[in-house]
């Protein structure tokens, strides 16, 4: 079946979004639509300007026999601002306070189209970072180490605080909460992740950075190595802060529970 090339475009563009990191040969491209290389070539190099044009991101190029493409999320800082500006609009209701200082998160992270931004936002600042899986811990960040792994193409795995029967064998760790002091345990079941395997850490919200620190560890018991930590929310003035290296959206400044006032503003992502 001979596609127009208007289709082409279509197809090639939902393709490659579908399958970002994903190298993909120019024959596979040249196959599907029934046309010349030096045509698919051509059509490639309308939607990377477009992409990059549009904030979208950007189509590398890996040449030589087995080479091909591949697409990379890229968000520009000037899109990301209106969204993270959005989000600090967001989290500082004075609805969301819950006795104890706690803030009610779960709306958003429940929010599709919330997530999905953020998670784009995420994986632009480790898109072309070497990372094999998104580690998350039960229950919050699910949904956003998920937003983010489907733009890293990369699967998920979920750090667990009590053993589930369908888990099978498990590696266990005692930590210390970086905010109460208290020992705490995690646990991954075996067969989640290979040894080696390099680890992008996601969390909704850190406060000391305990939690953080817990999953470093476990991740040592598999061999794997760190390649990055991202966090929706942080809490500002932490006297210690257990993690140095991180990247965040929002930054949590102040919550005055007798004045019922939430100070936020944009965290550390647009000093990257």
């Amino acid at each position: 079946m001979k596609f127009r090339r208007s289709e082409r475009l279509i197809d090639m563009t939902n393709y490659l979004l579908d399958h970002p990191r994903q190298l993909v040969p120019l024959t596979f491209f040249a196959e599907r639509y029934a046309s010349a290389k030096s045509s698919i070539s051509e059509d490639l190099a309308i939607i990377k300007e477009t992409f990059e044009n549009r904030g979208i991101g950007t189509i590398q190029t890996v040449p030589g026999a087995s080479g091909g493409v591949k697409f990379f999320v890229k968000v520009s800082h000037e899109e990301a601002a209106p969204f993270i500006n959005e989000l600090c609009d967001l989290i500082a209701n004075p609805d969301r306070l819950l006795p104890g200082g706690y803030l009610y998160l779960t709306d958003i992270l429940g929010d599709p189209q919330v997530v999905q931004k953020a998670g784009r936002i995420i994986a632009s600042a480790y898109t072309e970072a070497k990372i094999d899986v998104v580690m998350t811990v039960a229950t919050k960040g699910i949904p956003l180490a998920y937003a983010v792994a489907s733009q890293l193409n990369v699967p998920v795995v979920i750090v667990r605080r009590d053993s589930k029967v369908t888990e099978g064998p498990t590696v266990s760790i005692n930590y210390v909460s970086g905010s109460t002091k208290r020992i705490q345990t995690m646990l991954l079941s075996k067969r989640s992740m290979k040894e080696g395997s390099r680890v992008l850490v996601v969390d909704d919200f850190m406060k000391a950075g305990g939690t953080v620190m817990g999953m470093i560890s476990l991740l040592e018991e598999f061999n794997g190595y760190l390649a990055g930590i991202a966090v929706l929310v942080e809490a500002e003035r932490i006297q210690e802060r257990l993690v140095d290296e991180y990247t965040s959206l929002v930054q949590l400044s102040n919550v005055d529970l007798k004045e019922k006032k939430i100070n936020v503003q944009a965290g550390n992502y647009f000093k990257k």
